[in-house]
């Protein structure tokens, strides 16, 4: 009988992890290939007009571009993958670069380091308990970490504030031939997290929460340590954004996280990657692919001097289309045919 209840319980996990997996042939080959199409035409179009889009330099920039998005949106894809979603990370990556410039201006680079990652982490903690402890949805709970952050930022900062020492703007400007140096700090978060969440069991938990969180409770998973730790790691991984961004900026700025739009940004990464938004399914693989779509069409409309407005409009498209084709691809036969 024990055997029986045993085998019962944990069943829901395993086909929430089974249905939660991402095929690695599925939208992770696809959002590369599209990147790669991306640069191809951009390529064309750029050529078109009398420009030169394949240049060092151009690739230099678009890496180095890659970088911040990069590292708020693969904690984005983490967070997402749980089940729940983070929109207060714009106004922390602008809190961090002030706390980051202030204190390296009065201290050292190290207490500063672990001062960001320390807010930063309380931050990502605090989201986890209110979506978990009170039960608030993730996008409201989020949603009003960042209006505190943002009233925090704009009742003690005009402008820019501290300075960051030359030393430590190597991470934002230093390159090793044609590779940034910030981009190995990229691939190195990105390898851990993707180790994280397909080689651990904290990973498959985060893959069955957000796949069938009931049945994972039901299997035995803990569910809200699941969601919170999620909630840190992303978090964490903004912190590591405005250390990066406080090295190009050479100060802190309340504009840094912001201006760039990075909560908004890194969800339009996910998803690009084929991370689904209800949870479950995708990777930081995916979101990574998603992130050079972004950057390399952000290159090509500034080399062709393309309207703000326009550019937002075949951005929406982009990830309209992507939604729907990943959606079209997880439609059983039966549905296909309805």
């Amino acid at each position: 009988m024990t055997a029986l209840r045993h085998d019962a319980s944990t069943r829901p996990l395993a086909e929430a992890l089974r249905t939660a997996r991402p095929r690695p042939t599925g939208p992770v080959a696809g959002v590369w290939l599209a990147a790669l199409a991306v640069t191809v035409a951009g390529w064309i179009a750029v050529a078109a007009r009398g420009g030169d889009f394949l240049t060092v330099t151009n690739a230099v920039t678009i890496l180095q571009n890659c970088v911040a998005l990069g590292l708020v949106a693969v904690g984005q894809s983490v967070v997402v993958l749980s089940g729940s979603l983070d929109l207060s990370v714009a106004y922390l990556i602008s809190l961090g670069t002030l706390v980051a410039a202030e204190t390296m201006e009065s201290g050292s680079v190290l207490v500063a380091v672990v001062a960001v990652l320390a807010l930063c982490a309380a931050v990502g903690l605090a989201n986890g308990l209110i979506v978990t402890g009170l039960k608030v949805n993730a996008f409201i709970a989020t949603l009003g970490t960042a209006f505190i952050l943002r009233g925090w930022i704009e009742d003690n900062y005009t402008g820019p504030a501290g300075k960051v020492p030359a030393s430590f703007q190597h991470l934002g400007y230093d390159r090793i031939g044609p590779v940034p140096v910030s981009l190995f700090l990229l691939l190195a978060i990105t390898a851990a997290l993707w180790l994280t969440t397909r080689r651990t069991r904290l990973g498959h938990h985060m893959y069955a929460t957000g796949g069938d969180e009931h049945a994972a409770r039901l299997s035995g998973v803990r569910t809200r340590r699941t969601v919170v730790t999620a909630h840190l790691l992303c978090s964490l991984c903004a912190g590591a954004a405005a250390l990066f961004l406080a090295a190009r900026l050479g100060a802190g700025a309340p504009w840094a996280g912001t201006e760039a739009r990075y909560d908004l940004e890194s969800i339009a990464a996910v998803v690009l990657g084929g991370t689904a938004l209800a949870g479950g399914r995708g990777g930081v693989a995916g979101t990574l692919g998603g992130v050079l779509v972004l950057a390399v069409l952000d290159s090509v409309f500034n080399q062709l001097s393309v309207d703000p407005f326009f550019k937002n409009v075949v951005r929406g498209v982009v990830i309209i289309a992507a939604v729907a084709l990943y959606a079209r691809g997880r439609r059983t036969p039966q549905e296909r045919t309805a």
